[in-house]
């Protein structure tokens, strides 16, 4: 929700700025991420900016419901932009306010069905031979290994990789669930001599003054070594994710076991690669290729 369309601005409106210092308060003792704590602030304040002159607590459900339908149709919001919002509001009234669970029966906006982009081994390893920079390429091999999400790569610590047990402990993932994932041989051997070379205090990586590296910075790191490797598919960090769990269902790996190791809570999520993997398409074979 943060890279949508619309501008988010403090209410204007004192009892507003109150209410949505309390409701960071709130998120906060219940230490959700600083990034699901800037969203629902973000969208709460831009909920509260069409009610000025009233307290929340005087906005009731059909008052929520018209601004709704009136501010989606206005701005075409995406069902991730509208469930957003609908989640942040539903948090406030009803953990904060104490009122019942609501139901906002609102239209939804279709979900285009899409399929993330694929990577083949081959086009992965013209990707690592583009990286010149160990520690840049340790952090990329860091998902394509294991399947970690940036955030989860860029939190490891240095006790997180297990060289007795060849694993990794990876703390707080999304939903602040722990797991253990395969450390890979290659990427454990490549994280030595980034070891010895950088030597870093705390985090595994981190950037220029010791501190955590960034999303941005990696982001940049992934399109700088495509376009040197000259691959014209969208790839982003979380592209290695995906190439990590299409390729180990495609050498056989079941759908459980890649649910377990990429911290899916629903084994529906996962489902997705069964869609991208080549296995059973490879074996079909063209009617073209059939013409004489």
């Amino acid at each position: 929700m943060e890279s949508t369309q619309y501008n988010y601005l403090p209410s204007s409106d004192p009892i507003h700025e109150k209410a949505i210092n309390a409701y960071k308060g709130f998120l906060e003792l219940k230490q959700y991420s600083p990034k699901t704590i800037r969203t629902y602030m973000k969208s709460f304040a831009f909920f509260l900016r069409g009610f000025i002159g009233l307290k929340p607590s005087e906005i009731t459900k059909p008052m929520i419901m018209d601004w709704m339908l009136r501010e989606s149709k206005k701005r075409n919001w995406s069902e991730s932009n509208q469930n957003t919002m609908i989640n942040a509001i539903k948090f406030f009234y009803e953990k904060l306010l104490n009122r019942p669970r609501e139901y906002y029966d609102l239209p939804r906006p279709k979900k285009p069905y899409k399929l993330p982009d694929i990577l083949s081994i081959e086009e992965l390893r013209t990707i690592f031979k583009a990286i010149d920079n160990l520690k840049h390429k340790a952090i990329l091999m860091a998902s394509y290994s294991s399947g970690l999400r940036l955030s989860e790569t860029l939190n490891l610590t240095l006790s997180d990789l297990d060289s007795k047990r060849m694993m990794i402990h990876v703390r707080s993932g999304k939903g602040k669930k722990d797991r253990y994932v395969m450390l890979s041989q290659v990427f454990l051997d490549i994280c030595r001599e980034y070891y010895k070379r950088y030597k870093p205090n705390k985090y595994l990586f981190e950037g220029q003054v010791k501190e955590k590296y960034s999303e941005r910075s990696v982001q940049q790191i992934v399109r700088n070594a495509c376009t040197k490797a000259k691959i014209r598919k969208r790839v982003t960090y979380h592209t290695l994710r995906h190439c990590f769990a299409t390729h180990l269902l495609e050498s056989g790996t079941n759908l459980r076991t890649i649910q377990e190791l990429l911290g899916h809570s629903s084994i529906k999520t996962t489902e997705i690669y069964t869609h991208v993997t080549t296995t059973d398409a490879i074996r079909v074979r063209s009617p073209l290729d059939n013409m004489d």
